[in-house]
């Protein structure tokens, strides 16, 4: 991992720790997790906001969703073999959590707030950089289109109309 990421941890329990799920007894990536997915949207939004100088607020910050999403850093983390470093409980390992994008997504998180934890915010950046290298290639803030409930907000407030009353459904 510290390889593949190019960071060198001072303390490998700190990075047994973000590699360790709830499931597993002990010390767990949760709290790591939580600090890595605040230092990860800051990172993006921050290399978003200097890459796309031209872009609103709304087309960063879909663009910041997209990168940031589950699926994006479960994939990542597939790509340089996170799943399978992480430490499950027996019930989780069995189920086939090793592969599961929430754990492998959360996983990822945590590794980042491990860095950021020992190394800072600039070490923590390099990390975030080397990992998200093939994402900046595809990410394009004209072709993200805002979700549909979005789009008629905006199109009932352009023309004067309420908003729409949602009710939930169980």
């Amino acid at each position: 991992v510290q390889e593949i990421i190019g960071y060198r941890f001072g303390s490998e329990e700190l990075l047994d720790r973000a590699l360790t799920h709830r499931s597993a007894v002990g010390p767990n990536n949760e709290r790591l997790e939580f600090l890595g997915d605040s230092v990860l949207g800051l990172l993006i939004a921050a290399e978003l906001f200097h890459r796309v100088p031209g872009c609103d607020e709304g087309a960063l910050t879909r663009c910041r969703a997209r990168l940031v999403r589950q699926e994006t850093l479960a994939a990542i983390a597939r790509k340089i073999g996170l799943g399978g470093l992480v430490v499950l409980g027996e019930g989780a390992a069995r189920s086939g959590g090793a592969d599961r994008s929430s754990i492998l997504a959360d996983v990822m998180e945590a590794v980042i707030g491990a860095v950021y934890l020992e190394g800072g915010l600039d070490s923590a950046a390099l990390v975030v950089e080397r990992l998200f290298q093939d994402e900046w290639e595809y990410i394009d803030p004209t072709s993200l289109l805002k979700d549909p409930k979005t789009e008629l907000q905006e199109l009932l407030q352009k023309n004067g109309r309420p908003l729409p009353k949602y009710i939930v459904c169980s």
